[in-house]
C-alpha cells in the first residue's frame, strides 16, 4: 500500500516524475538525484516500506535480483567495473527517506574507494537521461 506523504510512494507510482531506468509492477528503479557515481540508481518498492525490518517476503525475495540486474546492466552499458548495493535503515543509519530503497551505486576504476560516507554530487538532467538510456539499452 503506498502512502499519500511519501515522496517515494509518489515516485514509485509515477505521480512526481523521475528519471526511471526500469519498471516492473513491483518496482521502479529511478537514478538518483544527488549520485554517488555517475549512474547511481534507487530500487523502490511501490508498495510503502519504511525499512528492512517491514519488509515483506515476497518483497525481499525480489530486490536481491534486480539490484543484480541493474548492476550487471551498468557494468555493461556504463563501463563500470563494479557496483555497491546500499541499504540504509534508520536515521542514525544514514536513511533519509523513510520509504525502504536499494541504492546500486557504480564503481569506476580510479574512482573513491570508499561510498559508505559519499558527498552527493550533481548532475544534469542531461547526464540523467544519458546515463538511464545506456543502462536501459543493457536490460
Amino acid at each position: 500500500m503506498a502512502e499519500d506523504n511519501c515522496i517515494f510512494c509518489k515516485i514509485a507510482r509515477g505521480v512526481i516524475p523521475s528519471t526511471t531506468v526500469y519498471e516492473d509492477e513491483d518496482f521502479r528503479v529511478i537514478l538518483d538525484l544527488g549520485p554517488a557515481s555517475k549512474g547511481h540508481s534507487l530500487i523502490l518498492p511501490k508498495k510503502h516500506f519504511a525499512n528492512v525490518c517491514e519488509l515483506d517476503a515476497e518483497t525481499a525475495a525480489k530486490v536481491l535480483p534486480l539490484g543484480a540486474k541493474i548492476g550487471a546492466a551498468m557494468k555493461k552499458g556504463l563501463g563500470c567495473a563494479g557496483f555497491n548495493l546500499v541499504q540504509n535503515n534508520g536515521e542514525a543509519a544514514g536513511q533519509t527517506v523513510m520509504h525502504f530503497h536499494m541504492h546500486v551505486i557504480p564503481r569506476y576504476e580510479g574512482g573513491p574507494a570508499n561510498i559508505a560516507n559519499w558527498v552527493p554530487g550533481t548532475a544534469s538532467a542531461e547526464e540523467l537521461t544519458e546515463a538511464a538510456e545506456k543502462i536501459k539499452g543493457c536490460l
